[in-house]
């Protein structure tokens, strides 16, 4: 039994039918769920990468497009991504993934999958690697793609004093006037995210940017209102 094997056989062991149609509603998901909880998830994740360790990136990437690809069932789809952040293949992040992250991002195309590929994948390389990292989410942030551009929006999420604040500021405003949902909320996100390091910079930022959405401006602000809020 190899590694893919492993994951749907599991999955299938822990499968919750009861709990499955409530989890796809939620998710408003195309694909079917087995109804199995994230902690029984990690707890098989744990398990099958430990059974089944990946010899090379070849073979490491070939998986997690075989899990991916071939799912059945979303939860397949989580396990694939957790293969992608497993510390026993921490080493090979690099900017030579951007293209894999890429395929996932816009194959996924939801915010459960994006979000953490965003937030735990593209943004760590971006810090590793931000010569090359940040021109391609300049092109992001532009793209025809809305989950390629809240990708650029919001992967520097835990980038904290590390945050390159030109990006973030080029990223945004890339995106400001788009009535979509999704990249309006992504950009409070990332807005109040890095209000934690610098809350006057944010603050100067929705100062100097009325045509931010109300959701955006809200997000944004959400812990500096007050005394030291900002007044339009």
């Amino acid at each position: 039994m190899n590694l893919t094997e492993a994951v749907r056989t599991g999955l299938a062991e822990l499968a919750d039918p009861a709990k499955a149609p409530a989890m796809r509603a939620y998710m408003k998901s195309e694909l079917p769920f087995r109804g199995v909880a994230k902690p029984a998830r990690q707890r098989l994740a744990r398990r099958v990468f430990a059974e089944h360790p990946l010899p090379d990136l070849r073979s490491w990437r070939a998986t997690v497009l075989e899990l991916w690809h071939g799912a059945r069932y979303r939860e397949e789809r989580y396990l694939a991504l957790d293969l992608t952040g497993h510390r026993a293949y921490s080493s090979w992040q690099g900017p030579e993934l951007l293209p894999l992250y890429e395929e996932l991002i816009v194959t996924g195309a939801w915010w459960d999958f994006v979000d953490e590929l965003a937030a735990r994948r593209v943004g760590p390389i971006l810090r590793a690697a931000p010569e090359t990292t940040d021109p391609l989410l300049r092109r992001w942030a532009r793209d025809a793609d809305r989950w390629k551009r809240r990708t650029a929006v919001i992967c520097q999420l835990g980038s904290k004093q590390d945050t390159r604040v030109g990006l973030l500021e080029y990223c945004v405003e890339a995106n400001i006037d788009d009535p979509d949902f999704f990249l309006r909320k992504g950009i409070g996100w990332a807005l109040r995210q890095h209000a934690r390091v610098d809350p006057e910079w944010v603050r100067r930022f929705v100062r100097a940017h009325p045509g931010l959405s109300p959701l955006s401006r809200r997000e944004a602000l959400k812990h500096l209102e007050g005394n030291h809020g900002v007044h339009r």
